[in-house]
């Protein structure tokens, strides 16, 4: 087994030293490291180069992570791949850990695991987000073993990190690997592919610490939500049999996604647009409450605005 650690970077200067570094310190070493510079302006390429003449290093136009993940699964040479953003970083075993599961599980093509939040000074600000996300308990119970209904956990909540990921190379290529024209959940789709089709596995271990800048944190915005339904329309597509075998309705999956956008519009006062996500989620699934809010899209906005103080005011109470 070759592995393959890439590592995407942009204007990575401050942090990617530390990622490096954590690559080198595992108790078992990866084959290769490749960094792909996604464009940066800043000293990123010098730094690489200073800390070793053995990395991979490759310069491309800013193209987004995802492009650059990509091309670092293609420059690559190890039959297993593993990624890590430039400003995280790996626990000392994290590799081996992996290898120690799929040992005992050779049928698994992916392995992820838990990992902590910190900030630009290394502090804590999460130990487990397994646990924030009350998952931890059902994953030590698995232990390492393939995850049961995986997708159907999957698009509930995604609960791979992507720095935590140890995934044959062959399977990212038949999966198509990342989507570049999804910036928000493109690793849900990916994962989503890969469980559909493939026994997956999450450790209970931390294998991750993930620096939260702020500007990181995941926050419900326009593009995330638009990004979010395309992902659940992409899921729809390919394993709306594996979801229904898993207790998923794929109608009411993307339904759900179509609602959220259309109330975070409507919330926001683009009725326009708020009309147009409700008909999508209700082309999905006709819902009456969904029905309601189509309605109210048309309604004057004074009286509009009326509704959203009563509803506030009741929500309260």
């Amino acid at each position: 087994m070759k592995i393959s650690a890439i590592i995407p970077a942009y204007n990575s200067a401050k942090f990617i030293r530390a990622a490096i570094s954590s690559i080198l310190a595992q108790t078992h070493q990866v084959d290769e490291i490749i960094v792909v510079d996604d464009g940066s302006t800043d000293d990123t390429e010098q730094v690489v180069k200073d800390i070793s003449n053995a990395i991979i290093y490759y310069k491309q136009a800013n193209q987004g992570p995802s492009a650059a993940r990509n091309k670092g699964i293609e420059l690559a040479s190890g039959d297993w791949i593993a990624f890590l953003d430039a400003d995280d970083q790996w626990e000392a075993k994290k590799i081996a850990n992996q290898l120690e599961t799929l040992q005992t599980y050779p049928e698994i093509h992916l392995v992820a695991g838990d990992m902590t939040e910190i900030d630009n000074d290394d502090q804590i600000i999460t130990q487990s987000v397994l646990a924030k996300h009350k998952m931890l308990e059902s994953f030590q119970h698995l232990a390492g073993k393939p995850v049961p209904n995986a997708l159907a956990a999957l698009v509930k909540k995604n609960f791979i990190p992507t720095g935590t990921v140890l995934v044959k190379r062959q399977t990212l290529f038949e999966a198509g690997m990342f989507n570049a024209e999804i910036r928000f959940g493109e690793d849900l789709e990916l994962w989503a592919k890969i469980a559909s089709f493939h026994p997956i596995s999450c450790l209970p271990d931390i294998l991750m610490l993930r620096r939260q800048h702020g500007n990181n944190a995941t926050q419900a915005n326009e593009r995330m939500l638009i990004d979010l339904t395309k992902v659940m329309e992409s899921i729809h597509s390919f394993a709306s049999h594996q979801l229904r075998a898993q207790g998923v309705c794929p109608d009411n999956l993307v339904a759900e996604t179509y609602w959220t956008l259309g109330y975070w519009y409507f919330t926001s006062g683009n009725n326009t647009r708020a009309k147009q996500a409700f008909s999508k989620s209700l082309s999905y699934n006709m819902k009456v409450g969904t029905l309601l809010y189509v309605v109210s899209c048309n309604l004057p906005a004074p009286l509009i605005e009326a509704l959203r103080f009563t509803k506030q005011k009741y929500a309260k109470s």
